[in-house]
Parts: C-alpha cells; sequence; structure tokens
C-alpha cells in the first residue's frame, strides 16, 4: 500500500484529502508544518513500513513554506515525488514549484477525483507518465509535438504543470505554432484525459449557429430546431473545451461565455433553466487579446478570465533547432511505401526560410514534396517555396487601372484557388480572419462573381 504525506497549516484541508485518498486505498499521514513533515521523512528513512512514496504539500504556509520544504525534500531525499495544493488565483507560484522540481499540482478549491487521479498518475500510471512527457506511442495519423527546442521544453513544462488545473488556459501565438496540439498535450496529461476533447472554431460559424453549438439548443427554439441539441460545453462534460481562435468571437456570445466561466452552467438556446457542466476551458488565439481589448474589440473581463493561465508559443524562427526534426517527423508522416529522405541542399534551403506559416507551413511543403520526390529523395526543387505574388495580373501585365476592391478580390480568388478552395489556408495566408474571408465571398456573390459561389 502506497503511503502519502499530507503537509498543510489548515487542519480542514488535511482531514479532507487525508479522507479522500484513505477512501480510495492508500495510507496517509497528515502533518501541519513543514518541519513536521522533515521529521516524518526522516522516520519513514528508518523503517520501510514508515516510508513515503509521495508527498502533497500546501504553497503557502508560515515558517517553512511548500518552496522551501520542496528544496529541502529535494536535498535530502532524491527521487520522491511532491505534488503542490495552490489557492486559485496563485498559479504563478506553483508554476514556479514546477519549475523547481514538483511533478504536478492542484489548484484550490479541487474535485476529489481530481486529487485521486492525479495521485495514481504519479505513482502508478505509465502511461500518464508519458502522456505528461509528450512521449507516450500514438498512432501512425495521430499528431504529436516533435521539439528540443528549450523555449518550447519550457512552456510544455508548465502545461503539464498546470494539467490538473480547472483554471481557463489562454493560448496565443501564430498560425500554424501548434496551439490546438498544446491543448490537446494539456489535456492528455490532466486528470481529465478519459474524457472529452471537444474543438470548436470560433470564426468558422456565424453568431447564430456558434451559439447553437457552444450552448445546444432545445425543440422549437427556431425554425429548423426539430429536436433538443447539446451544446459543445455539454458534450465535453467532464473533458475539455478548446475554443479556436476565440478572437473572433461576437460581443454578445463573449458575454455569455463570461457567465459559462463565472458561473460554471450554460443556457440552452431556447431552454428555461441553467445547466451546469464542469468542462475545463481551453483557449486559443493568433491574434494579441491585449490588444484587442486596448482597441475595445474584446471584452476586458472575458480577457481576465481566459488569462489566468497564459501561453505564448513561440514561432517556427524563434525554435530553428527543431526543422531537421521537423521535417524528418513530416517524411514518416507522409511516406508511402518507399521511406522519404531530403537531400542535403534541399535541407539547407528549407533551413534558411523564414516560414510565416510556422510549422503548419513546413508540414504542408514536406507533404507537397513527398508526392514530387524520384525514388523516395525529395530534392531543392520538390521544396521550393513560391515566393511568386499570388495577385492575378490585368491583361496589361500591370494593376494599375484597378480598384482597390478589384485588386483585393483577385487576391481572395487566386489564393482560393490555390489552397483548393481550403478557406482556413487561404485566409491564414493572407493574414485575414476565416471570418473575414467569409463575409467577403458573401460580399462578391451579391455583387455577382459566379467564382465566389463556388468557394
Amino acid at each position: 500500500m502506497d503511503r502519502i504525506l499530507v503537509v498543510d497549516d489548515e487542519r480542514a484541508m488535511r482531514l479532507g484529502v487525508t479522507e479522500v485518498l484513505e477512501r480510495h486505498g492508500f495510507a496517509v499521514t497528515a502533518v501541519e508544518s513543514g518541519a513536521a513533515a522533515l521529521a516524518a521523512l526522516a522516520r519513514g528513512q528508518g523503517a520501510a513500513e514508515e516510508s513515503f512514496a509521495l508527498v502533497v504539500s500546501d504553497m503557502r504556509m508560515p515558517i517553512m513554506t511548500g518552496a522551501e520544504l520542496l528544496a529541502t525534500v529535494q536535498e535530502r531525499h532524491p527521487g520522491l515525488p511532491m505534488v503542490m495544493m495552490t489557492a486559485y488565483g496563485t498559479v504563478e507560484d506553483a508554476v514556479a514549484a514546477m519549475k523547481a522540481g514538483a511533478r504536478d499540482f492542484l489548484t484550490k478549491p479541487f474535485a476529489p477525483g481530481d486529487l485521486v487521479h492525479l495521485v495514481r498518475r504519479v505513482l502508478h500510471d505509465p502511461e500518464a507518465e508519458r502522456a505528461a512527457a509528450g512521449t507516450g506511442n500514438r498512432g501512425p495519423g495521430e499528431r504529436r509535438i516533435v521539439t528540443r527546442a528549450p523555449v518550447l521544453q519550457r512552456l510544455l513544462a508548465v502545461a503539464a504543470g498546470v494539467a490538473g488545473s480547472r483554471a481557463p488556459i489562454l493560448l496565443e501565438g501564430e498560425s500554424g505554432t501548434g496551439k490546438e496540439l498544446v491543448a490537446r498535450y494539456v489535456h492528455n496529461a490532466g486528470p481529465r484525459r478519459r474524457e472529452p476533447f471537444v474543438a470548436v472554431n470560433c470564426a468558422a460559424l456565424p453568431r447564430e449557429l456558434l451559439e447553437s453549438e457552444l450552448f445546444g439548443h432545445e425543440r422549437g427554439a427556431f425554425t429548423g430546431a426539430t429536436t433538443r441539441k447539446l451544446g459543445k460545453f455539454e458534450l465535453a462534460h467532464g473533458g475539455t473545451l478548446l475554443l479556436d481562435e476565440v478572437s473572433e468571437m461576437e460581443p454578445l456570445l463573449q458575454a455569455k461565455l463570461l457567465r459559462v466561466l463565472q458561473e460554471h452552467e450554460i443556457d440552452r438556446v431556447g431552454g428555461t433553466r441553467p445547466v451546469a457542466i464542469d468542462t475545463r476551458v481551453i483557449a486559443t488565439t493568433n491574434r494579441p487579446l491585449r490588444a484587442l481589448v486596448a482597441s475595445g474589440a474584446f471584452r476586458r473581463d472575458l480577457y481576465y478570465r481566459l488569462n489566468v493561465i497564459p501561453l505564448t508559443l513561440p514561432p517556427l524562427r524563434a525554435r530553428r533547432e527543431d526543422i531537421d526534426d521537423l521535417i524528418d517527423h513530416f517524411c514518416r508522416r507522409f511516406a508511402t511505401g518507399t521511406p522519404l529522405t531530403v537531400d542535403m541542399a534541399a535541407r539547407a534551403y528549407l533551413k534558411r526560410q523564414p516560414f510565416p506559416g510556422n510549422v503548419r507551413e513546413l508540414e504542408h511543403v514536406i507533404e507537397r514534396a513527398a508526392l514530387l520526390a524520384v525514388d523516395g529523395v525529395i530534392t531543392a526543387a520538390d521544396v521550393q517555396i513560391d515566393e511568386e505574388p499570388i495577385a492575378e495580373p490585368s491583361p496589361t501585365g500591370s494593376l494599375a487601372g484597378l480598384t482597390v476592391h478589384e485588386v483585393e478580390r483577385r487576391l481572395i480568388m487566386e489564393t482560393l484557388k490555390r489552397t483548393n478552395n481550403n478557406r482556413s489556408r487561404a485566409a491564414e495566408m493572407l493574414g485575414i480572419s476565416v471570418r473575414t474571408l467569409r463575409n467577403k465571398l458573401a460580399e462578391y456573390r451579391l455583387g455577382g462573381c459566379e467564382a465566389a459561389g463556388a468557394a
């Protein structure tokens, strides 16, 4: 039976944690201070039956803090894992503890199930340990984070540290940096990993549909609502909801999302009573929300509610040491029968590129090159990035004489053509949101552009 040492100066918390862990088969010793914890650990060194497999300690304690206890335990009992408990709003302290060597942490108040899941993961679950380290076995088509760059490894350490918390996470970063991968990484590293992970793109749906997608609707709520529909928040109950491109959410929905984060309940469209939900929210944006708040485009109170745990993903140009590994990773993914290799000239060329589209752009380059490669060897010609202007020229070979509106239309339609009408990819290349692209196409259709109707 695993023995756990619980350290907390609050009697009620000691009793609560002890009761939960003992109910699930653990032997628990609870003490009120860091000094008492060190004394208990010293006694355990001399008797196998009193040795501890794990220490669960509060961060904020008088005389000896949790951080000081952590440092002493690491010195006197190397290898003994510690889990830190921290009050809501002091996540920074817990993140610092993770960097100092804590195995994980929980944010108070936490559910009993979260505590048990975390303790079992730390003590007995190699699958979860691999997930937390980002090295678990995956299916051949499943994406994973490939990195050796210190800047991203530090971010992943923090992400793993907050995986057991219910606090919202805000992932900021340029398009193509892997924000959704990090969101899934957090989900898989935490106690919710066996529950649903649900993603919704806030820019891909108009407001009327997005509200129904997020919160669900009752039968008869509007024309066409023939049955009750559960929204993404309910579908993600117990798990994680990813709000992709949250910066594109309209003000009315921002207010409703704020209420959900505060009250932990949703109102279905056409519903008469709220529905309680237990969903961890992770939001992503490729636009700096702080600037949008300053301009009035995003609610300040919602920003602070989402920004409890902010993580900013580095662009590929800030982690160039990963390019070789990413090239090899994508070659393995896109190989069909014959193994793919990249010759030195092609590899050198790719390592010089700025990659404004980041890892996603590199992925697309290797995917295309895999189709062009002869005998499984990718050459520099196969990975050449087209840097020609993508605007369609006028019959005279110049854009002179065209209105700005016409140049914009031609640029958008040519980009859609080059991306095989992939709106997300086209919007990324154009540097606009999917919502803006959709509105532009609707405008062109009203103006009689048939190509816009097909896009």
